[in-house]
């Protein structure tokens, strides 16, 4: 055995623990002693042995009800005990039905005691084994079960940011436990809102199970850029949506990755028209794009969240995008000016739109230039 066994011999006779002791020491097995049924209990109470020897014939507590003590406290129901009997069969009977795992005969036998022992012992053993395993297999479940709610609890934070945020930023956010972005904030920003032109009208003629494939080809087709160039969206609305630059991770080239987001969006959805028309369907693309400061955060109700800029930066860019022609993006000023190392754009003068008290300066931007613009 790999640790000593340890056995508590329980006897009011001198003379017997010492025998008892004489017999089990040299066999390697640690002894432990009770001159009483008391002190046995008060000592299993601070040892944990792995068997009892038990005199039935004691002052005080008998070996009986030392025994049927034993059995009743949850921490000893298990350990075996061996109770030391006169040679009647009344006292086996009243042994067994106190609680006895087995029984030795005075005078008793050497050999027999020690091969009582040992195989007691071997079993209590196992039993520790398997309560040790149970404990080790409960905490491990409860180990799961918590790395599993915790998981769970993540997978439920990644979709809430994903709706908004690139699934890179989104992780990002998860894996530092920060989601201070969320408060309420201000900060300078780049919206692009675009829209489907000529949709009210394919709405209002087409199938809703058409017009919902139309919805889903172009969701994928922007939603996959918005991701590429880290954009983060406000909103879907139908046709309508609406991303912004700059926040809640701040970029240096917010109004140039804007233009070469809208660009792309541009080519994409070209390719998705084309396929449109052959359905009969005349859909064309527009976007708006205009930089100020708006008021950003998390906006909703328990279970139901957005992040949402709001400000007239956001009127903006959607005003612009209602004033573009179809395959036309309008970028304000600030824009224009913040990407013209690599834009290709044409003034098309100030406009007067909806909600602004001034006319606003346009630029259509026809595309990047090819020499200067960053892959």
């Amino acid at each position: 055995m790999s640790e000593e066994p340890t056995v508590l011999v329980v006897d009011d006779l001198p003379q017997n623990v010492r025998l008892l002791d004489a017999v089990l020491s040299p066999r390697g097995y640690r002894v432990l002693t009770a001159g009483s049924g008391q002190e046995a209990l008060d000592l299993l109470k601070k040892h944990e042995p792995d068997l009892v020897l038990l005199d039935i014939v004691m002052p005080g507590l008998d070996g009986y009800e030392v025994c049927r003590r034993i059995r009743d406290e949850p921490a000893t129901e298990f350990l075996p005990v061996v109770m030391i009997t006169a040679s009647g069969d009344q006292e086996k009977l009243h042994a067994i039905e106190a609680g006895a795992d087995d029984f030795v005969a005075k005078p008793f036998d050497r050999a027999e005691l020690l091969a009582r022992v040992r195989s007691l012992v071997r079993i209590k053993r196992y039993h520790d084994t398997i309560e040790r395993q149970t404990a080790e297999l409960s905490a491990w479940n409860r180990e799961l079960e918590q790395r599993v709610r915790s998981q769970v609890e993540q997978l439920e934070r990644v979709g809430r940011l994903r709706r908004f945020l690139s699934p890179q930023l989104a992780d990002l956010v998860v894996n530092s436990g920060d989601e201070s972005f969320l408060d309420s904030h201000r900060r300078e920003i780049v919206v692009v809102f675009c829209d489907l032109r000529g949709f009210t009208t394919f709405a209002e003629t087409s199938e809703p199970e058409e017009v919902m494939g139309v919805l889903n080809e172009y969701h994928a087709a922007l939603g996959d850029l918005i991701f590429r160039f880290e954009g983060t969206v406000e909103s879907f609305a139908g046709d309508g949506l609406m991303v912004f630059f700059n926040d809640p991770m701040p970029c240096d080239d917010a109004p140039t990755r804007a233009i070469r987001m809208a660009v792309a969006m541009r080519t994409r959805v070209r390719d998705l028209a084309d396929a449109w028309a052959r359905r009969g369907h005349d859909l064309g693309f527009s976007v708006g794009i205009a930089q100020g400061y708006a008021t950003l955060g998390r906006v909703g109700f328990e279970g139901r969240f957005d992040y949402a800029a709001i400000g007239s930066v956001t009127n903006l860019a959607s005003r612009l995008c209602d004033h573009a022609a179809p395959w036309q993006i309008l970028a304000a000023q600030r824009v224009r000016t913040g990407a013209e190392d690599v834009v290709v754009s044409d003034y098309v003068g100030e406009l007067t739109l909806k909600g602004f008290s001034r006319p606003m300066p346009a630029f259509d931007i026809r595309g990047l230039d090819a020499a200067r613009a960053p892959s």
